[in-house]
């Protein structure tokens, strides 16, 4: 992978990160850094359920990324929640 092609999946997995947890609302944590890490396992859960579906960006499934990096900010939303009110 050159390092052009790096700097695109980056970009990629943040902006479907961003895309994720404006559909969920959940504030992810960590700002742009959560963002990216949400969309790269959001990219790889999606793949995972979903398969290879819609239109391809940089290696990412747009449709399926989506989706797992919103099912992934739920869950880390969730989980940051709890440990707030436990606290």
């Amino acid at each position: 992978m050159s390092l052009l092609g790096l700097i695109v999946s980056i970009i990629m997995a943040i902006i479907i990160g961003f895309i994720g947890d404006a559909l969920v609302r959940a504030d992810m944590p960590g700002g742009v850094l959560g963002s990216m890490v949400a969309g790269f396992v959001g990219a790889w859960l999606g793949h995972f359920l979903f398969g290879h579906l819609g239109p391809d960006i940089a290696g990412f499934a747009i449709i399926p990324a989506i989706i797992g990096a919103a099912v992934v900010v739920f869950l880390v939303g969730l989980l940051f929640r709890g440990v707030r009110n436990a606290n």
